[in-house]
């Protein structure tokens, strides 16, 4: 076990124990089994105080440490998180419910990846500035210096991901952060902490706070002494964080939620259409805010790609309980997400009146693992219209919605536009995906959807080397990539003249 049952504030180095009543601390909750993980001491204006405070006090030194020694800190964290994927990926299994088999293979290694990425930019010059030769005796450079204490707020979907991906870039720039896991999801972020000293980054330089938005999320926001936020959420909150931050002149990146769509060409081959699509919405149990919810299929094939699709939820999905290596579907997070995604449901069925396709919870080979927990079966509704709520609004849980389009004899300058507008009618735009046989044609439909993240022939990989960010509602600034890095820097110009300059008796000429 890599968390304590017992969880406080986390800054100059050490937890922070402080007495609290009952009713300042929460629980963290096994969503398969609805039993008791951890007791969370909810971080004190007092501690949220002092964890800034910490971080300040840390910042001169940190951010004067030669880019190349802070990357062999991080690549030593990177080395832990590593050779402890199997003990941090329980945890992370016990406090989201995802399958161990996803978390064994994807939380821990993609965040080690990007801490990695980042140690190796920043030791290569990769915030190294420029200069500009202004004249014979005069020149411009510019260099990126860091900003000071940056916020993290996490999200309850990838957290120990989420922690690295904003933590990473961050401190490779030579910034101190003070981080807030979800209150959901909390058990990975003071091993997170632990990790970092162990691997010699100075107590101070990274800290984490525990609690809900109200009560710590929002006064760590608008705390004097936060230079950045670094948010992940859905929209309705991220709008609320960016104003707060806005208030203070802060830096901000949103990654915010999505309704992405998945276009599925004519000329897509069908089996490979419907292992893209079973990826872009029951992965991590649909848990996913880039998931791509709004299948396009076209006429001519509408029929085959549903029969592939209920093929594969029969023979594909293993429900059962997490910690089983044969498991790949789990529950949904906690009871709200349980409560919210099967009120969607009830709403596609029962308002909506969109035709249920596959319907895990009825499906005889599909049982849940246990009576307790948040199990929600996964659901695909076919025939559905743009207008419907299933359709127009985030769900975040294992519900696919097919819209198939006319193009069967029809030219494509006839159907193609129609689609697009189809797939662009969303006030989101955080991913896209296409599938199609000609990538050609799959790049000219790509370049017209609106969305910051994109796939042709796959979806979900997002490595340490790509850039991803929302369009419109879905977010702003970027992570990861060379993108990433640069909203924790800005940028100083020197102009530097040798000997005497253009200042030289101004005053005496005028």
């Amino acid at each position: 076990m890599t968390f304590s049952t017992e969880i406080h504030t986390f800054h100059s180095g050490r937890p922070q124990p402080e007495s609290s009543s009952p009713s300042s601390t929460f629980t963290s909750v096994d969503p398969s089994t609805a039993k008791p993980l951890a007791t969370i001491h909810t971080t004190t204006p007092a501690q949220l105080d002092a964890a800034v405070s910490s971080a300040q006090a840390a910042f001169p030194s940190w951010s004067r440490t030669p880019p190349a020694s802070r990357a062999g800190i991080l690549l030593r964290a990177a080395s832990l998180l590593r050779a402890r994927n199997d003990a941090l990926a329980r945890t992370e299994t016990l406090d989201t419910g995802k399958a161990l088999a996803e978390t064994s293979t994807v939380d821990v290694a993609t965040g080690a990846d990007v801490l990695e990425y980042y140690a190796h930019h920043v030791a290569s010059g990769g915030l190294d500035g420029r200069v500009s030769r202004l004249r014979g005796d005069a020149s411009v450079r510019t260099s990126l210096e860091p900003l000071g204490v940056c916020a993290g707020i996490g999200a309850w979907n990838y957290p120990l991901q989420i922690a690295l991906w904003k933590s990473a870039p961050c401190l490779a720039a030579g910034n101190c952060m003070v981080y807030k896991p979800s209150e959901v999801t909390p058990l990975h972020a003071n091993a997170l902490a632990e990790i970092f000293l162990e691997a010699g980054l100075p107590a101070g330089v990274f800290n984490v706070v525990y609690g809900d938005g109200p009560a710590v999320g929002a006064p760590l926001v608008a705390h004097q002494g936060i230079a950045k936020v670094s948010f992940t959420g859905q929209v309705s909150t991220g709008s609320k964080v960016a104003a707060e931050a806005a208030r203070g002149m802060k830096g901000i990146t949103m990654e915010l939620g999505g309704k992405s769509p998945l276009v599925i060409l004519p000329d897509a081959d069908v089996g490979e259409a419907a292992d893209i699509a079973m990826v872009a919405n029951f992965f991590s149990t649909g848990q996913v805010c880039t998931n791509g919810t709004r299948v396009f299929v076209p006429d001519s094939l509408l029929g085959k790609v549903e029969e592939a699709l209920v093929q594969r939820c029969r023979e594909g999905i293993r429900m059962g309980p997490p910690m089983d290596e044969k498991t790949n579907f789990g529950p949904v997070v906690s009871a709200t997400q349980m409560d919210k995604v099967s009120s969607y449901i009830r709403h596609g069925r029962e308002v909506d009146k969109a035709k249920v396709l596959y319907d895990g919870g009825v499906d005889a080979q599909k049982t849940k693992p246990s009576a307790n927990g948040y199990w929600v079966p996964p659901v695909i509704f076919t025939n559905c219209t743009d207008n419907m709520r299933v359709v127009r609004e985030e769900i975040f849980g294992p519900v696919m919605c097919i819209l198939p389009y006319k193009a069967e004899g029809r030219k494509q300058d006839e159907w193609l536009p129609e689609l697009i507008r189809r797939a662009n009618d969303t006030p989101m735009g955080l991913a896209a995906g296409v599938v199609s046989s000609d990538v050609g044609f799959a790049e000219e439909v790509i370049q017209q959807l609106d969305a910051g993240i994109t796939w042709i022939n796959t979806w979900g990989e997002s490595p340490a080397e790509m850039p991803v960010g929302g369009w419109k509602l879905s977010g702003i600034g970027l992570e990861n990539g060379h993108e990433g890095i640069r909203a924790y820097t800005r940028t100083k110009s020197t102009l530097v003249q040798l000997g005497k300059g253009a200042c030289s008796g101004v005053f005496a000429k005028l």
